[in-house]
């Protein structure tokens, strides 16, 4: 922290006569106007003293803090700008969820490369922080939902060596005008400035870094003042709290943070954060799990909120132990205090998850067993936990609902289909995962060793059990198990972030350095299939060579679209085309033959190749938007591929597509084929982009630079780097092919465009017609015939399974050939019945049932054991069977009731029968 000291002695602290002063108790560095002030703060060095004792001048909610904190900064010269959306995975391929309001403007503005849409800006942007999870309740401050009110500025140092290649100039402003902001804000809505206390904290994160400063007033922290001005750099001179080094970037951004619901809860001084900011539903809550609490139990609860900030399960080892400490302050019981807050700090929790849902949902997030889904789904199943413990019957769809309608959110019952989907999932799933849990509470009972964590998060990650859950199951099987104060924090850490990888782009960028990127010919006519261009490079390979044109029609593979063929032609020699690959803007035709550096080629693509894929391009396009239009505004794209023949759309959607919505799919994708609406592209700023068409324009993916291009077929626009037709007509037809679930939360459509929707149409037909001849009916009467047929199928197999019960039981009645032999108190019977493994296991059953031992054998085609023991025999048929199934060369077992085996060598299976009788002592005296 010494190594940037400097960067906190500010003009303007020393203008307003703060003082530098080191925390008495947690050692932190702070500024104050109070020169008598000997901690920082911040808890766990001070309590929240503004508990029934506001710290500003009037009472706020959500919106009209909100509306200040905006108008303010606009009246001080700031631009106002709409919130993204909580999925950042929307425009960052790095991150899943919008943490910080930062997030809306890395990596693009942040390093230069874009400009902001204002600067200096002013921002309220929604939030989730899936760490915050275990904390929410406990601390009477933490949310995992909430909005980052924030101001940004972004700069670039005036002695850069060449300014031309930043998207921005110059210094907006830098940290004392931020402090000085911050103190004129808190002063406008009546909090005593004296009060306030900046500590000191260098933020570090995502490889950037720079001085920070958390603002705290009254115990509570308010905001935090982020001076985003380093980087990473082995050979910095700056080593910082995460022990890496760093350098001074060009660069420079003010990255505030001021907590909206913090900033409320201040103003109104209740108990905890959420009665301020969900005052309707914890009222509702707590009414319909029916918790009262006396005036004296209402007071140790709100006693008990003053020191709640101590709970926080980054700042303490033991929760509990934490709690405990609050109870011997309070001089109260610990077991007492935690009956009586503990339902409270449920009721809590599900007013917040509520909302989290609400906000994932609502920006149009499904629930799946991935990404940002994973995440949707297990808050989803930790909500329905809690309003199951504490008592809560309200559905859990209409308590997210009351948290959609609040934020404005438009697809409600959408929203309210999706959260009743899941919880029915949920319920299949515990019934599955229930029993798995019973067999490990046994195992680790047995070992006399509690279930360790890992198991826990597999438990959680595969079936949904949640931990608390198993802890009821271990304890009625004698098994024991510690969940971790953090565990949904460690669940949501190993799924909160799909960070794309950068490998072989350095290596590219040396390769083909010196190289000018390619001019990509195919966008100005998509139409065209020859042309003309000079060698550039060649590059020999395993299996052929690469060729570098200065500028070509071929378009390479990228977007699910398959690269073009066709054929390179010089004077000497013609060679072909079987793939084309980018790299660092460098554009390489994978070729059988080698061309001459320098040489003139005329270039041919294959056009019905480049005709198929097109339409089918074009065609995905028109899918997706016949999906949202059917299934909902909530459908993207989870990725896509286009081939010649067919192509394949996933979608993110919460249920099975049926085949009524296929068809009214197909209807709405025909029905924008035959209007035959044009196909155009454009090249607009990101920013304006982005402002009018928000960010489901990145259905295919997150294209880099500054202008981005734009393909819309009618009202579906999207940013795609594909070729395209001309218009929607020349599409010709899409049939959709079929459907298939690839994962939970995605859906398949495959569909054919054109020439290809016309052979699998004919396909099928044919498919058909055969089935009528053989059926020898007409085809319309196809289904109904095979139906029948398959009625009559299903009831003699009935018949004959009948049949093989009577045969097994009469076998079992007349063994007159087989062998008995006494196994204690159990006659065992051991006989070879040359038949198939289904008569087998039904003769071995019907022994079973008369308390007898079966051994049976079958040479039918390979050597083959059934082994079936009643209860009480004290023999484990999977023993027998291992030990029968090895003398003819091969295995088997299976749970000791009921087992089978068996080898390839025929010829041994009279000897094994005959050593049954002694294998069963031997199994039984084991």
């Amino acid at each position: 922290m010494s190594d940037l000291e400097q960067e906190y002695r500010l003009e303007y602290f020393d203008e307003e006569g703060f003082e530098r002063v080191e925390c008495v108790s947690c050692g932190a560095h702070f500024w104050t106007r109070d020169p008598e002030r000997e901690t920082c703060g911040e808890p766990p060095c001070t309590t929240y003293d503004f508990i029934d004792d506001p710290g500003f001048d009037e009472t706020y909610t959500l919106a009209e803090m909100r509306e200040a904190f905006l108008s303010f900064f606009e009246d001080h010269d700031h631009e106002r700008i709409d919130p993204y959306p909580v999925a950042a995975n929307r425009w960052r391929d790095d991150v899943l969820l919008t943490q910080a309001s930062i997030y809306d403007f890395q990596p693009l503005v942040t390093s230069g490369q874009t400009p902001p849409p204002a600067n200096p800006l002013t921002i309220s942007q929604p939030c989730i922080r899936m760490q915050d999870i275990d904390n929410v309740g406990k601390t009477g401050r933490h949310t995992m939902a909430f909005e980052m009110m924030a101001h940004h500025a972004f700069n670039v140092r005036e002695d850069v060596d060449d300014p031309d290649q930043y998207a921005f100039e110059g210094e907006v402003y830098w940290k004392d005008r931020t402090v000085e902001l911050c103190d004129e804000f808190l002063d406008s809505i009546g909090a005593d400035i004296t009060e306030v206390t900046y500590i000191e904290d260098p933020w570090v994160g995502g490889g950037n870094a720079g001085p920070a400063i958390e603002v705290i007033y009254k115990g509570l922290e308010l905001a935090t003042l982020v001076f985003m001005c380093m980087e990473a750099d082995p050979d910095g001179e700056y080593e910082l709290k995460d022990g890496n080094t760093y350098s001074y970037m060009d660069t420079y951004v003010v990255d505030t943070g001021y907590g909206l619901e913090r900033w409320t809860w201040m103003s109104q001084g209740t108990p905890t954060i959420y009665e301020a900011i969900y005052p309707e539903m914890i009222d509702f809550l707590r009414e319909n799990a029916n918790l009262t609490y006396t005036d004296e139990e209402e007071s140790l609860v709100a006693d008990a909120a003053r020191l709640s900030g101590n709970l926080d399960i980054d700042d303490v080892d033991d929760v509990e132990a934490a709690r405990a400490e609050i109870a011997a302050e309070l001089d109260v019981d610990a077991d007492e205090l935690r009956e009586l807050v503990e339902p409270l700090e449920t009721i809590y929790a599900i007013a917040d998850h509520s909302r989290t849902l609400a906000y994932m949902l609502g920006d149009g997030i499904v629930p799946s067993n991935v990404a940002t889904g994973y995440l949707a789904r297990m808050v989803l199943r930790r909500t329905k936990r809690l309003c199951d413990t504490v008592g809560v019957d309200a559905p859990l769809d209409e308590l997210v609902d009351m948290q959609a309608d609040r934020l404005g959110y438009g697809n409600r019952d959408t929203v309210r289909d999706i959260v009743r989907t899941e919880v029915e999932k949920y319920r299949e799933t515990l019934e599955r995962g229930g029993r798995r849990v019973e067999d490990l509470a046994s195992e680790y009972a047995d070992r006399d060793e509690p279930i360790p964590t890992e198991e826990l998060i597999e438990l959680y990650d595969s079936h949904g059990i949640q931990p608390d859950m198993v802890a009821e199951i271990a304890n009625d099987h004698g098994a024991t198990v510690d969940v971790p104060d953090d565990f949904y924090g460690m669940v949501a850490s190993r799924h909160d972030e799909d960070v794309a990888g950068d490998e072989g782009v350095g290596e590219a960028e040396a390769r083909f350095g010196d190289l000018p990127e390619t001019e990509k010919r195919y966008y100005d006519d998509q139409d065209r299939t020859q042309f003309e261009a000079v060698v550039l490079d060649v590059f020999e390979r395993d299996d052929g060579y690469d060729v570098v044109l200065d500028g070509t029609l071929f378009y390479p593979e990228g977007g699910g679209q398959p690269a073009d063929h066709g054929n390179l032609s010089s004077d000497e020699t013609t060679v072909e085309v079987t793939d084309v690959q980018e790299e660092a803007g460098v554009v390489l035709h994978r070729v059988d033959g080698e061309l001459s550096k320098g040489a003139f080629v005329t270039g041919r693509i294959d056009a019905d190749r480049r005709r198929r894929l097109m339409r089918h391009h074009t065609a995905t396009h028109v899918v997706g938007h016949a999906a949202r239009e059917v299934l909902g505004e909530h459908i993207r794209q989870a990725g896509a591929q286009k081939g010649t023949d067919d192509a394949r759309l996933d979608v993110r959607h919460y249920e099975r597509i049926g085949r009524e919505q296929v068809e009214a799919i197909e209807r709405v994708a025909n029905d924008l084929v035959m209007a035959n609406v044009p196909v155009t592209q454009e090249w607009p700023h990101r920013n304006e982009a982005e402002a009018e068409h928000g960010f489901d324009l990145y259905q295919g993916g997150i294209p880099p630079g500054t202008n981005i291009r734009l393909i819309h077929v009618g009202a579906d626009v999207q940013a795609c780097a594909g070729t395209h037709v001309s218009r929607t007509g020349d599409i010709g037809a899409i049939k959709i092919r079929q459907t298939e679930r690839v994962q939970d939360g995605v859906e398949r459509l495959v569909f054919a465009a054109g020439e290809a929707a016309i052979e699998a149409t004919q396909a099928t037909e044919n498919a058909l017609y055969e089935a009528a001849d053989v059926l020898d009916v007409d085809p319309p009467d196809v289904p109904e015939t095979a139906e029948r047929f398959f009625e009559a199928w299903k009831d003699r197999g009935k018949r004959i399974d009948e049949l093989e019960s009577q045969l097994a039981e009469a076998r079992a009645a007349g063994a007159d050939d087989a062998e008995t032999v006494e196994v204690g108190e159990t006659t065992a019977v051991v006989q070879r019945i040359d038949a198939d493994v289904d008569e087998l296991r039904a003769t071995a059953s019907a022994f079973a049932e008369e308390e007898k031992i079966a051994v049976l054998g079958s040479g039918l085609d390979s050597a083959q054991f059934i082994v079936a023991v009643p209860d009480g025999a004290g023999v484990n048929a999977g023993e027998v069977v291992g030990e029968l199934a090895g003398m003819v060369g091969g295995g088997g077992g299976g749970p000791p009731d009921f087992a089978q085996g068996g080898g390839p060598d025929v010829d041994a299976l009279d000897d094994a029968l005959e050593a049954a009788p002694e294998v069963l002592r031997q199994v039984q005296n084991a």
